[in-house]
C-alpha cells in the first residue's frame, strides 16, 4: 500500500500495512528540529520520497546529536520541538502524500546522568526499586563487594583518591527532603534508609532545650530506619518501601521548612561528613555512608573488568533494558504505539535487536501490541474494518547478516535496514581479480603491519574480551562454572579453563549471534558446531572436553540422567551468551579489525568482510532474486549514519581495484614526498605505515572535486585529522580511547596538517589533486550505477541525508554535518526542467563532462524515483530476472529486469570504467561499448513489439529490441546507465 494523503492525526491507523516507496533518513538534533524537517517536506516529496525516516526523537540526554541515549520513553525530546511541532511535521507529510518512519531504541537507555528517573530510582532503592528488573543488572555478582549493588564506573581516578580530594560532596536538598551525592555534574541519590542516622547525628548537635521540642524529627528518623532494606526481593515489602520513602521525604521537607535549627544542624553535619583536605580520617564517615549504598562508586577503568550491568557494547552510559519483560515493553512503547495507532507513524526501524534476549518475541509483541492499540483507536472513532494483516506495522531491523546467514522468515518484520545490500552493491563495482595484486601493494608498503583478516578478526575479538568487555565475560564464565558444578560428571572443569574455552568459542563465531529460545534451529546448530570446531582446532587447549561441555550447554543437551531442570538452565545460559557474542563481534570486527586491515578500505564498512573481495555479477543476481522472493520490502541502503565512509567515498576507492599498478607507484611517490613530515614517538614511526596507507586512501576517496581555497583546505584538513585520530583510536595499536597516546596523536595531527597546507606541501597537494581527479571521475561514474541499482532493485531504496547527490562524508561526526539543501533544491529545479525538455542529450553530455559535481547522480536518483512513483505497484511485487549480456564488454555490464505480467522495467548499468581506456572527461557512451548487447528476457524478442516500446527515463529516448536484444552502443549513446519502462503487449 502506498503512502496516502490523510487529513489529520485524528484518524486510526490504516487497515493494511503501509509499505514505503522510498525513504529519506534525517538526523534530528538541536540544530535540526521538527520544524526544520517540516520546511523540507515539499523538496523530499518532489524528489520522489514517500517516507521521512527520523532518528530517535524521544527524550534523550541533553545535547545528544543522535538520540540513542533515551532517558524518558514517555516524552518527546524537547530539543527537537514540541508535540505540536511533531504534529505539524506529520500533517505536512500527509498533505504531500508522505508518511513517517521512526527509529526505536529498545535495547538500552542513557544512564549515569541525573535525567533518567528509572535509573536514579534503582540507585536510590537497589533491588527494592520498582525498576530494579527493568535494567539487566547482575545483583548476585561474583565479586562479594558488588553483591546486591550496581557498579557505577564514573570516577576520574581511584575511589579513595577522589574521596580524599573532597570531590565527593554530600548535599542536602531541603526543598525535596532528600540527600544527594555530588560529583561534578553528577547528582546521585542516597538510600533513604540512611537518612535516619544523618538526622539523629544533626539532632545530637542541637542544644537539649531545642531538641526536646523536636520529638517529631526523632520519630521521622526512626521511620526512615524502618524502611524495607534496599536488598529486599519481597514484592509487598518493596511496594511498602516505595510508598513510605516518598511520604517520609515529603514529611522531611516539611520539617526542614518548619525547623530552621534542624536544617542548620543538618547542613553543618553534612559539611563535617564531607571531610577536610589533608585529614584522611575526616573522610571515614562519608566512606562508611557510601559503602552502605545500593551502588559502588568506582574508577571508570574498572568497568571493563567488573561491570555488573549489561551495556550497549562497552558504553558505560548506556544500560541495557530487559525488554523480554512485558512491563518493560509496556513502559517503553506507550508513546510510540500511540503515534502509530493515530496514523502519525507508518513504521519503525528497530535499533540493535541483537542485544535483545529474544528478538523474535519482541517483534511479535510489537506487532500484536500495535494491532491492539490500532483496534482500540478504530473503535474509539466508531470505525469498523476487516482484521489487520499478520504484520500490520512496517518494521525493519538494524541487523547485520553474514553472506552464509539467513534471517528467520518467521520474524514479524519486513526486512533489515540494508547493510547486506550496501556491501553487495559496492562489491559488484570492485574488480575481484585484483585482490592479490592489491594485497601485495599493501604488504609491500606496510611490511609487518599487514595481517590476514581472519586471524586479525579473531585476535581483535579476544582483545575486546580481555579489555572493554571483560566484565561481561566474567559473569558468563561464573555462570558456566555453576552449570558445570551442577553435575558431578562436569564439576572438575575449573573457572579459568571455562573462561578460556568461552573466549575461544566466542572469538570463532561465524555470525554475530544465534537466536536460541527453546530448541535451536538447524541454522543455529550449524553455527554453534562451526564455532566449537574452529575454536577447538585453533586453541590448543589441554582439556578439549571443555569444548564438548560448552557445546552441550549451548545446544541445551545435558548428559543422560542429568539433574532435573539442568537443561532449562543450559538454555538460559545460551540466551545470555547470545547477547554477548553480538557486541564482541561488533567491537572486535567493526570497531577494531576493520580499522587495522587497509588493503582496500572501501570494503571495511558495517557488515563488510575484507576477505570477500568484490561480488560477481552472478552472486549479485542470486542475492537480488533471494531478496525479491523472501524480503521484497527490506530497506536498501548505500550510506547510513553508521557508515565509516559514504557511498561516494567508497566508489572512488573501489577504483583502486582497477589500477593496482598505478596505485603502487602513487603511494611510493607520496611517501617519499612526505617523509620529512613524519615524526618518531618512543622509537615508533608516526604515523605508522598502516595509518599512512589508510590516510592516502582516505584522501583520494574524499578530496572535494572543486578547487579549495585556503579556508576550505583548512576545513578539509580538520575533517581528515579528526577521522584519522578516530581511526587510530579504534584500531587500538598506537593509541586508543581508553589509553590515548598524546605523543602519537600529536604526530598524526602534524602529519595530516603538514600534507594539507600549501606552504608545507605544494608538491604533494598538486600531485594529490591531479591523482584524486582520476578517482573522482571514475568513482562518480560508479556512483551512477550504484544509485540506479538501489532505486530499482527488489526492496525499498533508502537515502541517508544529503546522499541524493555526491556527498564525500567520512565516519561520524563527519557524516552528521549540516546539509546544503539550498543546492539540492537547485538540482531539483534543474532536473525538473530537463525532464520537460524534448532533447536531453546536450545537457546530459554537459553533466557527464562534470560528473564529479553530482548533477548527474542527482538526475539518476530523481529520474529513477519518478519511475518508481509511476510503477510503484510493479516494483513492490515484481519478479527479478537477471539479463544476459553478450559482447566484448559483457563483464562490464550488469542488467536485470523487473516484471509483473506484461509490465516491465529493465535496468542496465556499467562498471570498470578505468579499463575502457578513455581520457578523463570522456564519457563512456556510444560506440565505446562496441558489440555488447543486453539480451531481452523470455518469451524472447519475437514476442516484443517491433516499434519502440521501451522508454529510457534517463535519456528520454525510446528503444526497440533487435533479434539479439538491446545494443549498448545505441542504448547508452547519451548516458552510461539506462532505466527502461514499457509493456510487452503489442500496441
Amino acid at each position: 500500500m502506498s503512502a496516502r494523503t490523510r487529513p489529520s492525526l485524528a484518524v486510526a491507523a490504516p487497515r493494511q500495512t503501509v509499505i514505503p516507496r522510498a525513504t529519506y533518513r534525517v538526523q534530528l538534533h538541536q540544530d535540526f528540529r521538527f520544524a526544520d524537517a517540516t520546511a523540507l517536506v515539499p523538496y523530499w516529496a518532489a524528489l520522489g520520497i514517500s517516507h521521512l525516516y527520523c532518528s530517535p526523537f524521544l527524550r534523550a540526554r541533553p545535547g545528544s546529536r543522535h538520540g540513542y541515549d533515551v532517558v524518558d520513553h514517555s516524552a518527546l525530546n524537547p530539543e527537537l520541538g514540541t508535540r505540536a511541532d511533531l504534529d505539524r511535521l506529520v500533517e505536512t507529510l500527509h498533505e504531500h502524500g508522505m508518511g513517517l518512519l521512526i527509529d526505536v531504541v529498545p535495547n538500552h537507555m542513557g544512564v549515569l546522568g541525573d535525567d533518567n528517573g528509572w535509573w536514579l530510582d534503582v540507585l536510590e532503592n537497589g533491588q527494592a526499586s520498582a525498576y530494579a528488573d527493568f535494567f539487566d543488572i547482575d545483583w548476585q555478582a561474583a565479586d562479594p563487594a558488588l553483591s546486591g549493588r550496581v557498579l557505577l564506573p564514573l570516577l576520574g581516578e581511584q575511589y579513595g583518591v577522589v574521596l580524599e580530594r573532597g570531590e565527593l560532596q554530600l548535599q542536602l536538598d531541603a526543598d525535596r527532603g532528600r540527600f544527594t551525592l555530588a560529583y561534578y555534574e553528577h547528582r546521585l541519590p542516597l538510600d533513604p534508609a540512611a537518612y535516619g542516622a544523618l538526622i539523629r547525628g544533626a539532632l545530637a548537635a542541637i542544644p537539649v532545650s531545642e531538641r526536646s521540642a523536636d520529638a517529631a524529627s526523632e520519630q521521622l528518623a526512626e521511620r526512615f530506619d524502618q524502611l524495607t532494606p534496599h536488598d529486599s526481593r519481597d514484592h509487598p515489602a518493596r511496594l511498602r518501601r516505595q510508598l513510605d520513602k516518598t511520604l517520609l521525604k515529603r514529611q522531611f521537607a516539611q520539617r526542614l521548612a518548619e525547623q530552621p535549627a534542624l536544617r542548620r544542624a543538618i547542613e553543618q553535619s553534612v559539611s563535617t561528613l564531607n571531610g577536610q583536605l589533608g585529614e584522611r580520617p575526616s573522610f571515614d564517615a562519608l566512606d562508611r555512608l557510601l559503602t552502605a549504598q545500593p551502588y559502588r562508586l568506582a574508577y571508570w577503568r574498572v568497568a571493563g573488568d567488573q561491570i555488573n550491568y549489561r551495556r550497549f557494547f562497552d558504553i558505560n552510559g548506556l544500560a541495557a533494558l530487559r525488554m523480554e519483560r512485558p512491563e518493560v515493553f509496556a513502559a517503553t512503547h506507550g508513546l510510540l504505539l500511540e503515534l502509530a495507532a493515530s496514523g502519525a507513524v507508518d513504521g519503525m526501524r528497530i535499533d540493535h535487536p541483537d542485544g535483545l534476549a529474544d528478538p523474535a518475541a519482541y517483534f511479535r509483541r510489537l506487532q500484536e501490541s500495535y494491532a491492539e492499540v490500532a483496534e482500540l483507536a478504530a473503535s474509539d472513532l466508531g470505525a469498523t474494518a476487516p482484521a489487520l494483516p499478520a504484520k500490520p506495522l512496517y518494521v525493519v531491523i538494524e541487523k547485520i547478516t553474514a553472506a552464509h546467514e539467513h534471517m528467520p522468515r518467521e520474524w514479524a518484520v519486513h526486512g533489515t535496514t540494508g547493510y547486506r545490500f550496501a556491501n553487495v552493491v559496492n562489491g559488484v563495482l570492485i574488480e575481484q581479480q585484483a585482490k592479490m595484486r592489491l594485497d601485495r601493494v599493501w604488504r609491500a608498503f606496510v611490511h609487518a603491519e599487514a595481517q590476514e583478516f581472519e586471524a586479525l578478526a579473531r585476535f581483535s575479538r579476544h582483545l575486546v574480551m580481555r579489555d572493554a568487555l571483560a566484565g561481561e565475560l566474567t559473569v558468563l564464565a561464573t555462570a558456566l562454572l555453576r552449570l558445570a558444578r551442577a553435575d558431578r560428571r562436569t564439576r572438575d572443569f575449573t573457572y579459568n579453563l571455562l573462561r578460556r574455552t568461552l573466549a575461544e568459542v566466542i572469538a570463532a563465531f561465524p555470525v554475530y549471534r544465534t537466536y536460541i529460545v527453546d530448541t535451536p534451529s538447524p541454522q543455529d546448530c550449524r553455527f554453534i558446531d562451526w564455532a566449537i570446531g574452529r575454536a577447538r582446532r585453533l586453541s590448543g587447549a589441554a582439556d578439549a572436553s571443555a569444548f564438548d561441555f560448552l557445546q552441550r550447554v549451548l545446544l541445551g543437551r545435558p548428559l543422560p540422567d542429568a539433574p532435573v531442570g539442568l537443561g532449562d538452565s543450559y538454555r538460559v545460559f545460551a540466551q545470555r551468551l547470545q547477547q554477548y557474542t553480538a557486541p564482541v563481534a561488533a567491537k572486535g570486527i567493526e570497531d577494531t579489525a576493520l580499522y587495522r586491515h587497509h588493503r582496500l578500505i572501501s570494503v571495511n564498512d558495517v557488515g563488510g568482510d575484507p576477505d570477500s573481495f568484490g561480488v560477481s555479477i552472478a552472486a549479485f543476481h542470486a542475492a537480488s532474486r533471494d531478496r525479491a522472493a523472501n524480503w521484497p520490502h527490506t530497506l536498501l541502503c548505500t550510506s547510513t549514519h553508521d557508515s565509516k565512509r559514504s557511498e561516494d567515498v567508497r566508489v572512488r576507492i573501489d577504483v583502486l581495484s582497477e589500477m593496482p599498478a598505478a596505485w603502487r607507484l602513487t603511494v611510493r611517490r607520496w611517501s617519499r614526498i612526505n617523509r620529512r613530515h613524519r615524526r618518531s614517538a618512543e622509537g615508533t614511526r608516526v604515523p605508522t605505515r598502516n595509518d599512512e596507507y589508510l590516510l592516502y586512501q582516505t584522501l583520494i576517496g574524499s578530496l572535494p572535486g572543486s578547487p579549495l581555497d585556503d579556508a576550505a583546505l583548512a576545513a578539509y584538513a580538520q575533517r581528515i585529522e579528526q577521522t584519522m585520530l578516530k581511526s587510530a583510536r579504534e584500531a587500538k595499536v598506537s593509541t586508543s580511547w581508553r589509553n590515548p597516546d598524546s605523543e602519537y596523536e600529536a604526530g598524526v595531527s602534524h602529519f595530516v596538517q603538514a600534507l594539507l597546507t600549501r606552504r608545507e606541501s605544494r608538491l604533494f597537494l598538486d600531485d594529490l589533486e591531479a591523482t584524486a581527479a582520476v578517482f573522482a571521475w571514475y568513482g562518480a561514474l560508479n556512483g551512477l550505477s550504484m544509485a540506479l541499482i538501489k532505486c530499482l532493485s527488489p526492496g525499498i531504496p533508502d537515502f541517508y541525508q544529503a546522499h541524493e547527490t555526491i556527498e564525500l562524508s567520512l565516519v561520524d561526526p563527519d557524516n552528521r554535518r549540516p546539509v546544503d539543501y539550498a543546492r539540492r533544491r537547485r538540482l531539483l529545479d534543474q532536473a525538473q526542467a530537463l525532464a520537460a525538455t524534448r532533447e536531453r542529450a546536450p545537457v546530459l553530455r554537459e553533466w557527464l563532462a562534470q560528473v564529479p559535481d553530482g548533477r548527474a547522480k542527482f538526475w539518476v536518483v530523481w529520474s529513477a524515483l519518478q519511475l518508481r512513483r509511476r510503477q510503484q505497484a510493479l516494483l513492490q511485487r515484481a519478479d527479478y530476472l537477471p539479463l544476459e549480456v553478450e559482447g566484448e564488454k559483457a563483464r562490464q555490464v550488469l542488467a536485470f529486469a523487473r516484471c509483473d505480467g506484461a509490465q516491465w522495467v529493465i535496468v542496465v548499468t556499467t562498471r570498470f570504467f578505468a579499463s575502457l581506456g578513455l581520457a578523463i572527461g570522456e564519457a563512456p557512451v556510444g560506440e565505446v561499448w562496441g558489440d555488447t548487447v543486453v539480451r531481452l528476457p523470455d518469451p524472447g524478442p519475437a514476442a516484443w513489439p517491433q516499434e519502440p516500446w521501451l522508454e529510457d527515463v534517463i535519456s528520454g529516448r525510446r528503444h526497440a529490441g533487435t533479434d539479439t536484444g538491446l545494443p549498448l552502443a545505441t542504448l547508452l549513446q547519451d548516458f552510461p546507465v539506462a532505466a527502461l519502462s514499457g509493456t510487452s503487449e503489442t500496441r
